[in-house]
């Protein structure tokens, strides 16, 4: 799209954006982390790259806070458009806050109203004011003209305005100079990462072990509706590549920790066992499965197998292993 020779309001929109290039420059770079991850998935589709910067338009960025009745996340995604666009929305979990199934899902949306359309302008007021809309703009008017690049249609101002915004901010980035600021260098450490998570896990405990503060960790991954990282929503976090690294090396080390120990339990266990004339086996915890239905599979009772493998609850993880009474 055309951007800094879109007309003399798109030039007033980012002079005013830069008035204070320092606050400018400051701002870009706390927002600098999620700006480049956005740019990373967009590279993915066939969208126009000033897409990169619609969150700086809608948000600027920020996680804005959950609300089911309303806009929610740095895509500003409302909660019927959530649901067309195939993203889950409740008290446990809510993926307009997750940023990479929220920005796959507006990429996709993109391409499609682009493929509806054929016009990146029409996509931006689509975004805005939504597709029905346009569509009736389409079969009264006809497509916009190329020029003026503000198309001269009979939208609401802030519809208008939206689209503004947008070439605005892509012609400050564009040409930086041209605003007399100058644009920051993301570390490759603060580099956003999608990172793998095998079985559920507090908060807490996720925190600890990437080397970060809890409320750090929900910052990033504030989809998640209470303190655990649910698996069955979202089997990764959102973590700096420095901290990533960190979280991964912990979790190599637990389950190394956690193997040796079941190792140990069994190999005991299967010592004094075997002095009784009783055989053992293994088993490992397949997602889904419960204490009872393993108890159940091997005829035992729930009580002889925590007992065996000395556990206080019947909280497993899968990918555990325990020992069981052998099947004849």
């Amino acid at each position: 799209m055309s951007d800094c020779n879109a007309g003399p309001a798109v030039l007033r929109r980012a002079k005013n954006y830069t008035r204070s290039p320092k606050r400018f420059e400051e701002h870009l770079q706390s927002v600098l982390p999620r700006l480049a991850y956005v740019q990373q998935v967009a590279a993915q589709y066939d969208v126009a790259g000033e897409f990169v910067l619609l969150p700086w338009v809608e948000s600027h960025y920020r996680p804005a806070s959950a609300h089911r009745q309303r806009s929610t996340g740095m895509w500003q995604i409302m909660p019927i458009t959530a649901g067309s666009m195939g993203l889950r929305v409740d008290r446990h979990y809510d993926a307009r806050l997750d940023m990479p199934a929220a920005t796959r899902a507006v990429m996709k949306l993109l391409e499609r109203y682009h493929a509806q359309f054929h016009d990146w302008r029409m996509v931006d007021y689509a975004y805005n004011a939504g597709a029905f809309s346009m569509q009736k703009l389409v079969r009264k008017h006809g497509l916009p003209t190329d020029q003026p690049v503000i198309p001269a249609w009979p939208v609401r101002r802030v519809t208008r305005e939206h689209l503004v915004k947008l070439l605005a901010i892509a012609c400050v980035i564009r040409e930086p100079e041209r605003f007399g600021v100058n644009l920051p260098i993301l570390p490759d450490a603060e580099q956003l990462v999608q990172t793998q998570v095998t079985a559920s896990i507090p908060m807490a405990k996720a925190a600890d072990q990437a080397g970060m503060s809890v409320v750090a960790l929900k910052h990033l991954n504030p989809a998640f509706g209470g303190d655990t990282v649910d698996v069955s929503a979202a089997p990764y976090l959102i973590l700096p590549a420095g901290h990533a690294e960190q979280f991964r090396a912990a979790a190599r080390e637990a389950a190394t920790a956690a193997t040796a120990a079941a190792s140990t339990r069994i190999a005991s266990s299967n010592s004094a066992d075997g002095a009784r004339g009783h055989r053992r086996r293994t088993h490992v915890v397949s997602r889904g499965e419960s204490l009872w239905q393993i108890a159940r599979e091997y005829s035992m009772n729930i009580t002889r197998l925590q007992q065996l493998n000395h556990l206080h609850d019947d909280a497993i993880q899968p990918g555990e292993v325990l020992q069981v009474d052998a099947v004849d």
